[in-house]
């Protein structure tokens, strides 16, 4: 079907005459969007200069789980209202359908099953395709293995057979099983899948693509043409930069951004497949389109740049700020009766024998008296609440830059929480800073009460749960800090060990993500005095050389004056050299992003150890304190809580062997040492006969 869509990249030699492919895919998991908001999205897109729309709604059960299904009449009337639909707005409609869950590619009936469902939807008016085998295993049946030499023959037989049957029809898409660069085995340019698919899928058939990952941070020119010479033809981007299906806290209301103009002239196309819910899909909508447009005719704009911004013709924040400006508009219309900027009906009085329906209270409407509470009045939302809802809900990569103010002012906040109790040079800057992030809490308030009274409910109620979630979190962050500056009571759902469900966050999926090493190592916010992440995992044999580095590294940096050759050795210095091997499943590590920066070591039975270097300890120790331990850190860690969580750990698995208590041993001239241990909560001195002069033991019990 030709539309005239927004002009872009007709004529251009990498999609041969072809125009450029520019729009959404509905092809996110969850509840589909209806067919009254489809219809508005077709409007919106020829509004907007966008000429495509896909339908590809994971849960639509006949277009993946029953995919030989054919539609009812009911169905049918509906697809072809909805195909009739885009055609009207100009806008491709390209039918897609999912059979790799179940389908066997040798099975001839499985095939004429395909294409009895597309001939079906042929008739309907739809002239455009797609062959879906994304999230699915790649594991063929046996009959397959037989019939196929790999799960890419397979798949591009059937694609090219359905291609043909339909004719060859002008827009025919095909979503590989690896689908980004990080589902290729060992790489792009090296994936046999990926080879096949490009050398054996006929010339006519498009392939989409979601770049690096499946939410691409970032798309490159270089890894498009890099994906382009391995299929042996440009890419259609299926961006998921504003997909949220993953993670029911998120909605993403930023701009497109992070994908430079220059790949229009190297893609086939981009398709977005936005947030879950329909409404707050403007803003990812209007800012493609205007991304798409932004080379339409050959010339380069005159944009504004910060920092981070490099190209000369789109900048997002001016797209968005183009976006938010629209999308108030449909903010402030009635889409429904009842809106509360509707005003009140007045309906003529008719005579009636009857007593009439009382529909208009005006005369009567209530006034308040002296003294007593003025009436509550909702403010108008405003551009600036719409830019700050977008500041705090933008992309999966990033928070906007009130949310990153928002987070640093706390996390400065917290750590200078002793400048509020007591008059130091930092008191002053600290009640100005408490002061700051109190407005800007209170901003969000009133954007919360003003979208709260918004007239369109139908945005409000796709923003609800979000926007309430945000409330409670920075009223939580507010309370604290006023707790800190002394302005209030401490608050009971932040002190109490028994708090509110509305107090915390998490439910199951927080409770795993909290026992997990990793939790939290995608945060967005970095803490601004660690610029690293922490993960801690079990030690590995490789990971002995490392562990000997930073054991030899921290002695060299010992502060004492005698040379530690000269100085008596510690029962653990032999598992932190790699002479005496750690118990089972009593070896951990500490990494941080420039790799291995702590461990922590384990004898569930220290006896042998020190025999080992002649150290005469009581068997009453041993009795109280059989097992050792030893943990070291290099002064990048500067934050203890790391290896509080690995030395708790390392705790527990020494627990689970049987031991009743475990002691370590520190040398006094090690002060970073001497200060760390008392820090992580567990240990305490012990008294241990016949310690060299030097040494101090401490202990904790099991």
């Amino acid at each position: 079907m030709s539309t005239p869509g927004s002009g872009v990249g007709q004529g251009r030699a990498n999609t041969g005459g072809k125009r450029f492919i520019s729009g959404v895919v509905e092809g996110f998991y969850g509840r589909p969007w209806t067919m009254e908001q489809r219809t508005e999205l077709f409007k919106r897109e020829q509004k907007w200069g966008l000429n495509t729309y896909l339908y590809a709604p994971k849960d639509d059960y006949k277009h993946r789980m029953y995919w030989r299904d054919l539609y009812s009449a009911e169905e049918a009337e509906q697809l072809i209202a909805l195909i009739s639909a885009a055609k009207q707005h100009d806008v491709e409609f390209i039918y897609a359908i999912s059979p790799g869950l179940d389908i066997t590619f040798s099975n001839p009936k499985e095939a004429a099953a395909l294409m009895r469902k597309l001939d079906q939807v042929r008739q309907f008016g739809c002239r455009s395709f797609s062959l879906l085998f994304d999230d699915i295993e790649t594991e063929m049946c046996a009959a397959d293995k037989k019939a196929f030499s790999s799960f890419a023959y397979a798949q591009v037989a059937i694609t090219n057979a359905v291609y043909q049957h339909l004719g060859d029809p002008e827009t025919f898409l095909f979503c590989p099983t690896d689908y980004c660069a990080a589902f290729c085995t060992p790489s792009v340019l090296q994936s046999s899948y990926l080879h096949t698919v490009g050398e054996k899928l006929l010339p006519g058939i498009d392939i989409l693509w979601t770049g690096p990952k499946v939410v691409s941070h970032k798309i490159s020119v270089e890894s498009i043409e890099e994906v382009s010479s391995v299929l042996r033809r440009p890419p259609v981007i299926w961006d998921n930069i504003h997909a949220n299906d993953y993670d029911p806290q998120r909605v993403f209301l930023g701009p497109f951004k992070d994908r430079p103009t220059e790949l229009i002239a190297k893609l086939r196309g981009v398709l977005t497949n936005p947030n879950c819910e329909f409404y707050p899909n403007f803003v990812a909508i209007h800012t493609l389109a205007t991304w798409c447009k932004a080379t339409a005719d050959g010339r380069q704009r005159d944009v504004e740049m910060d920092d981070e911004e490099q190209d000369p013709c789109y900048s997002p924040q001016k797209a968005l700020t183009l976006a938010l400006t629209d999308w108030l508009q449909e903010f402030m219309s009635t889409d429904q009766p009842g809106g509360p900027c509707r005003p009140p009906a007045r309906l003529k009085k008719e005579v009636s024998e009857e007593e009439p329906m009382q529909t208009d209270m005006g005369e009567g409407s209530y006034i308040p008296g002296p003294g007593e509470n003025p009436l509550y009045t909702a403010e108008p939302l405003t551009l600036e609440d719409l830019k700050l809802l977008s500041e705090l809900f933008y992309l999966p990569y990033e928070h906007g830059p009130t949310a990153r103010t928002m987070l640093q002012e706390l996390d400065w906040l917290k750590n200078h929480s002793l400048a509020a109790a007591a008059e130091t040079d930092k008191t002053a800057e600290w009640c100005s800073r408490a002061q700051q992030f109190d407005g800007l809490c209170e901003a969000v308030v009133q954007m919360f009460n003003r979208l709260s009274n918004a007239p369109n409910r139908s945005i409000l109620y796709d923003l609800y749960n979000y926007i309430c979630d945000i409330k409670s979190g920075v009223g939580l962050a507010r309370a604290y800090v006023k707790t800190l500056g002394g302005q209030a009571r401490p608050a009971a759902q932040l002190l109490n060990t028994d708090p509110e469900p509305w107090g915390f966050r998490g439910g199951l999926s927080g409770e795993f993500q909290r026992m997990l090493p990793c939790h939290g190592n995608r945060d967005l916010f970095r803490h601004p005095l660690m610029t690293s992440v922490y993960s801690i995992r079990m030690f590995c044999p490789e990971d002995k050389m490392e562990v000997q580095r930073i054991f030899r590294e921290m002695q060299s940096a010992g502060e004492g004056k005698v040379p530690m050759m000269m100085q008596p050795p510690l029962i653990c210095d032999g598992l932190s050299a790699g002479e005496i091997p750690p118990s089972p499943q009593c070896a951990l590590v500490l990494e941080d992003e420039m790799g291995v920066c702590g461990y922590a070591l384990a004898l569930t039975d220290a006896k042998p150890a020190a025999a080992r270097i002649q150290r005469a300890v009581s068997d009453s120790v041993f009795q109280d304190f059989p097992s050792l331990v030893t943990i070291q850190v290099l002064p990048r860690v500067a934050d203890p809580s790391p290896a509080k969580r690995m030395i708790g750990r390392l705790l527990s698995s020494i627990r689970s062997s049987g031991s009743r208590g475990v002691f370590c041993e520190v040398r006094h001239s090690d002060r970073r040492m001497l200060d760390l241990y008392p820090k992580l909560g567990f240990f305490k001195p012990i008294t241990m006969a016949g310690l060299p002069q030097d040494i101090i033991a401490m202990g904790t019990s099991l």
